[in-house]
């Protein structure tokens, strides 16, 4: 059994990329590959089939690989929940939450979880595809690393470093990286992958050869820049929109500070008929036919900014005016009467009074609830599918109006009386078929184009695959996998 490891350079360099697109080629090949992150900080997870989470990059590299997301793939996983501390989840459950400096001295116990991870992988799999994190040569960071060099000294693995050269200094992020590494982790660098190029190849190939002869270490390739790629976003929200024609729904997100799960968007941010506007701090809420509150990991304290931006005058004005409202998660939690957080789950004990605008209310309990689920929109009963990753439990008479009925017997949800306000604990619910048709009918969209999500998922893996075949050493990379040339 081989585990190969991707470092970048920096974040954002395209190590999430490169390991989905490894998973595929591999598993085109029949060969059976897992991937891995030992610690990941992000707010996008996913619910494994095991019932925890991990970061939802970890489950797009499953589906790469052909499995089904176990927790196992990201044992440890940060949801930061304030500028200086996060939520610890290690195997798929939260277990505390600290500030940094805990955290820095808690890696020694997280490192168990992150070894134990690996080696059941590892009796698995042929291949553990294994992603770091952020960049190996973060010096204050260096000290009980779990997630870069640390890891891979641990379980002695090569490395591949791969940097961003769309971001500009593409040889000083390498060269720099590797003098940053002590003499036994610049031994586990085998070679570099430059992403991202666009241009012609013959004017970047002197470059290429003074990286080798410099650093004595071999360039796998340049993977070429795509304009089209789409693949959910480890952490930052992905702005990019597609060619638009005809009639467009135009749907607008508060972008919350704590926002979570903002993945739920990409849906509708790709479909052929909706002009999706995140909204930032200090810009007003723009005419829309749909408001979309997200999902948050502290909601009393994303309520209480989403107020001070004015934007709850707005949606009381846009329902005024006919629109349509709709909660998913936390959202839906700030679309009742209240939130009260009695244990200090999200920050300071207390209670919050919610925009009232479902009769609903929500306490934060301990236990955070982790399914899978399948169901039906009250809308049109049209079929959904998605996940919950809640720690609130809402009650009260809007309940009685469920927005999903689900397939294991319960009811998610509300719909208002008027059908202006729906509000799920669903995430994931736009990558239906059928019922992104539905919420975009309701919201006010005539004659709806059907868009299949999942099929444009699996379409841009596929890409990336061709791509690893195209423009990388595959002789080296088999080598390095540990498989016959």
């Amino acid at each position: 059994m081989t585990t190969l490891m991707v470092q970048g350079t920096t974040s954002d360099a395209g190590k999430s990329t490169l390991v989905t697109a490894l998973c595929r080629w591999l598993a085109r090949q029949g060969v059976a590959v897992a991937p891995f992150k030992p610690q990941n900080m992000a707010l996008n997870s996913a619910v494994t089939f095991d019932g925890g989470e991990i970061g939802r990059a970890q489950a797009v590299q499953a589906q790469a690989a052909g499995l089904a997301p176990h927790t196992d793939m990201n044992p440890v996983l940060l949801k930061p929940n304030t500028d200086t501390g996060a939520q610890v989840i290690v195997h798929g459950r939260a277990v505390t939450s600290m500030d940094a400096a805990a955290y820095h001295d808690y890696k020694r116990v997280a490192r168990q979880a992150v070894l134990v991870s690996h080696r059941r992988l590892s009796e698995q799999y042929r291949v553990v595809m294994v992603e770091g994190a952020g960049s190996p040569a973060e010096i204050n960071l260096r000290a009980n690393d779990i997630a870069n060099m640390g890891f891979a000294e641990a379980v002695d693995c090569p490395v591949i470093l791969v940097a961003d050269i769309d971001r500009g200094g593409v040889f000083a992020h390498l060269v720099g990286t590797l003098a940053l590494l002590s003499e036994t982790e610049q031994a586990r660098v085998q070679g570099f992958v430059i992403n991202r190029f666009r241009g012609d190849l013959a004017l970047l190939e002197p470059g290429l050869d003074w990286l080798e002869a410099h650093t004595g270490k071999p360039v796998l390739g340049v993977l070429p820049y795509l304009h089209d790629l789409h693949l959910e976003a480890e952490d930052a929200i992905d702005n990019r929109q597609v060619a638009k024609e005809g009639e467009r729904l135009k749907v607008a997100v508060p972008v919350l500070p704590r926002i979570s799960n903002h993945t739920d968007f990409d849906p509708l941010r790709l479909h052929p008929q909706v002009e999706l506007t995140f909204v930032g701090p200090g810009q007003p809420l723009p005419p829309s036919d749909l408001i979309v509150l997200p999902g948050s990991k502290s909601v009393r304290s994303d309520l209480a900014f989403l107020r001070a931006q004015g934007w709850e005058e707005s949606i009381r004005r846009h329902l005024r005016y006919g629109g349509k409202v709709l909660g998913i998660c936390g959202g839906l939690q700030m679309l009742g009467n209240s939130i009260a957080d009695p244990l200090g789950l999200e920050g300071a004990p207390g209670e919050s009074r919610g925009l009232g605008l479902l009769a609903l209310d929500t306490v934060l309990e301990e236990e955070k609830q982790l399914r899978n689920v399948r169901g039906h929109l009250a809308l049109e009963g049209a079929a959904v599918a998605g996940y919950e990753i809640h720690a609130g439990i809402s009650r009260g008479a809007g309940l009685e109006r469920p927005a999903v009925r689900l397939d294991d017997g319960r009811c998610d949800g509300a719909l208002s009386a008027d059908g202006q306000v729906l509000g799920t604990y669903l995430h994931g619910l736009f990558e239906s078929p059928a019922a992104c048709s539905a919420l975009l009918r309701w919201a006010g969209l005539g004659e709806v184009v059907t868009h299949d999500y999942h099929a444009l998922r699996e379409r841009d893996i596929e890409r990336l695959a061709d791509l690893v075949e195209a423009h990388l050493d595959t002789a080296r990379l088999r080598a390095l996998c540990g498989l016959p040339g």
